[in-house]
């Protein structure tokens, strides 16, 4: 399948068609990926999966970062090791890894102005994981310039 300048997948009629997923490490993130990559397959379109860091902020004295501290470079070991096999299961689908110094909801905002489909996890790594929707998805259905697909887990058999 060829590809764009970027690495994204174009179908040859010059309409790229890109889909946009959060992956934070997550287990529903890591569902939406594998979800995104199966929609992907079946309408030649390319993923961009899309994590993000930032430095610690805190208030008061400031604590020294240890030796080699690499916040970017643990997003993305993280983000390689999760994104590797949902591609080598889709082979005929192009994934661009894209890591991102900021807020995840204002960087996944800012990518959905170039893709077709933004998708995210219904609830990441958050302090509240028993709710439903998590600030990022919700921020992102409400302010994402493209469609928005909130995967959430289907829940284990009791």
């Amino acid at each position: 399948m060829p590809q764009t300048d970027d690495g994204v997948a174009d179908r040859g009629d010059g309409d790229v068609q890109r889909i946009v997923v959060g992956v934070d490490g997550s287990d529903t993130s890591v569902a939406a990926l594998e979800w995104a990559a199966d929609l992907a397959s079946r309408i030649d379109a390319g993923i961009e999966a899309v994590t993000t860091w930032q430095w610690p902020t805190g208030i008061g004295p400031v604590i020294p970062f240890p030796e080699g501290y690499d916040p970017a470079g643990d997003a993305r070991t993280m983000l390689e090791s999760l994104v590797q096999p949902v591609a080598d299961a889709h082979p005929s689908v192009t994934v661009r890894n894209r890591i991102v110094e900021g807020h995840p909801a204002e960087a996944l905002v800012e990518a959905s102005r170039h893709a077709d489909l933004l998708v995210v996890g219904s609830r990441g790594h958050g302090a509240f994981s028993g709710m439903l929707l998590g600030s990022v998805s919700q921020h992102c259905a409400t302010h994402a310039a493209s469609p928005v697909v909130i995967y959430r887990d289907r829940p284990e058999p009791t």
